[in-house]
């Protein structure tokens, strides 16, 4: 399975950006696909999953700002960020879990989201 993330750049505060994660390959019915973001010297952290049902959840605290979603017959996944802050700058990358117990994943090649002040 190979993942395609695109759509990050620079806004500035208080700006929206949509992130797309397209995937290719044999896909199990059973997934869940996620939004991770890595900011300059922290760790990766989870924003965002949605599972192949369509339940979702977030981190707290970006909760009220992103959604996501995703679109089955691409295969893609959207992060939409609204409200955006400074604070939001990072790497984001797109990853999908499946199989048993989701034991196994594949990451995508990460897109820059820059947000100024």
């Amino acid at each position: 399975v190979q993942l395609q993330a695109s759509g990050g750049g620079l806004v500035q505060a208080g700006e929206s950006l949509r992130l797309s994660c397209a995937a290719s390959g044999s896909i199990f019915n059973n997934n869940v696909m996620s939004w991770y973001r890595q900011a300059p010297g922290k760790q990766r952290e989870l924003v965002a999953s949605i599972t192949s049902g369509g339940s979702t959840s977030y981190a707290d605290s970006m909760k009220a700002r992103f959604a996501i979603s995703r679109d089955y017959a691409k295969n893609t996944v959207y992060l939409q960020m609204n409200s955006l802050k400074p604070e939001d700058t990072a790497v984001y990358y797109c990853n999908l879990k499946w199989g048993v117990l989701y034991r196994y994943a594949s990451w995508g090649q990460g897109t820059l989201v820059t947000v100024s002040s």
